[in-house]
């Protein structure tokens, strides 16, 4: 078992490759089969796994989740009571809630078990930049 903490700076919404990190961990820990858990410590971001070779795929995703869940100062999220912190800040907490906060990753003879295209993305929703804590864990 091996368990270490990362951190990925964001600038502001959009999905952020840390694929590389993951498996720099992965191969520090040289265990040849395993499942690496991917765990993200906030309520207002998420985890993916997405198509890493074309930008175009993560600016449709950012364009989708903006227009399914736009800021609570647009006149169609008039129904949300929590604003305290922004107008994105509810938004990202929906955005969250459909998506995922932890990813689970085989490891095949040392290595992250993810197909060709494949990469691991946090996905912010929040607007200013943050410092984003990721919990990563692999076990036999």
């Amino acid at each position: 078992m091996a368990q270490t903490i990362i951190t990925v700076a964001t600038s502001g919404p959009g999905l952020y490759e840390f694929t590389d990190r993951v498996g720099e961990f992965v191969r520090a820990a040289d265990m040849e089969t395993g499942l690496v858990t991917v765990f993200v410590r906030h309520t207002s971001c998420s985890l993916l796994i997405q198509e890493n070779a074309d930008p175009d795929v993560r600016r449709d995703l950012d364009a989708f989740f903006a227009r399914l869940v736009p800021p609570s100062d647009d006149p169609s999220m008039g129904w949300i009571a929590h604003t305290i912190e922004g107008p994105d800040d509810m938004p990202a907490h929906i955005k969250a809630a459909l998506t995922a906060v932890s990813l689970q990753v085989p490891v095949i003879e040392g290595r992250l078990g993810l197909g060709t295209w494949q990469g691991i993305f946090l996905f912010e929703h929040r607007s200013r930049p943050h410092r984003r804590e990721v919990v990563l864990h692999l076990s036999r």
